[in-house]
């Protein structure tokens, strides 16, 4: 097994508290234990689109209830909306007496 870069480099780790810098008496700490990944293992766009694809659909259908709901109501009122403005700027309104012109 190949070591990893924090063991083969030459500063001083976290291991190793260095009272003022540049001095050569370096004491060790206890109680700090550092953990490392090694270079080859970090596969950080292995799969990206495959898993992408499925992870955000099962994500974004699970919470279909959430977004769907405010939607549609959202759309309804806008839609609503319109076809009001379209009716108070037309001829018939403005016989009606609910025009403002």
């Amino acid at each position: 097994m190949r070591p990893t870069f924090v063991v083969r480099s030459e500063m001083p780790g976290p291991k190793v508290y260095n009272p003022w810098w540049g001095s050569g008496e370096a004491q060790k700490m206890k109680g700090v234990v550092q953990y490392s990944l090694s270079p080859t293992r970090t596969r950080a766009m292995h799969n990206l689109i495959r898993n992408y694809v499925f992870n955000g659909y099962r994500r974004l259908s699970a919470h279909v209830g959430y977004w769907i709901v405010p939607f549609a109501l959202g759309y309804g009122t806008y839609t609503w909306a319109k076809s009001y403005d379209t009716w108070l700027n037309s001829k018939a309104a403005h016989v009606a007496g609910h025009g403002s012109h």
